[in-house]
């Protein structure tokens, strides 16, 4: 499936800069027990599991941090991959594994993994996502560019691999989202209030 580059939604647009506002007003203190206590759901979801691809990120701003999340990967030996960015104008991007060096930062300021092994999204156990915000459907609502959602296109609308789970603060949270058609939902998302999984779609 080839998705066009998303147009610019005013509605979402709206969402995004509220709910970034939300994130962002909360605690340095709080935010950091927040992560800690989802890094403690991951670990006792079992996901993670020696010789299993998994899909990370490295967060930025205000996003729950993800550090604890790639140090209990590696713990537990998994085969640790993260986002490299390899067209900016069809918003298209690669999980490449990482080693912990040879990080370059993008022009997002991201870092990103240079010179590692990439695999397509079937091949991953479980990919770890960002995400501005998200519904009781499971609907996510991303940073705009669909460069997750192009990704994981071939998941949509199936069962089967990977299982895709947000990472958010619970004021990320809404009633509903006003999805796009390239939207691919999640399977779950955790919050510092615990582990919310979604039934799947036919």
């Amino acid at each position: 499936m080839i998705l066009a580059a998303p147009a610019k939604d005013p509605v979402r647009a709206k969402l995004r800069r509220e709910l970034r506002a939300r994130r962002a007003a909360q605690p340095r203190t709080a935010r950091r027990a927040a992560a800690l206590l989802i890094c403690s759901y991951v670990a006792h979801a079992g996901w993670f599991r020696r010789g299993l691809n998994v899909g990370l990120y490295l967060s930025r701003d205000s996003e729950v941090d993800t550090a604890p999340l790639l140090a209990l990967a590696r713990q537990r030996a998994c085969h640790v991959y993260l986002p490299r960015i390899t067209d900016y104008v069809r918003h298209r991007m690669l999980l490449v594994r990482d080693s912990g060096a040879r990080r370059v930062l993008n022009r997002y300021r991201i870092a990103e993994p240079r010179g590692g092994a990439r695999l397509a999204a079937a091949a991953f156990a479980v990919i770890l996502m960002p995400l501005v915000g998200f519904d009781a459907a499971g609907n996510r609502l991303g940073n705009g560019a669909g460069y997750y959602d192009r990704f994981v296109a071939s998941r949509s609308g199936r069962y089967g691999r990977p299982l895709l789970i947000g990472i958010a603060f619970e004021c990320q949270r809404l009633d509903a989202l006003p999805a796009a058609v390239h939207d691919v939902p999640l399977d779950a998302v955790i919050t510092e209030k615990g582990l919310h999984y979604f039934k799947r779609r036919a």
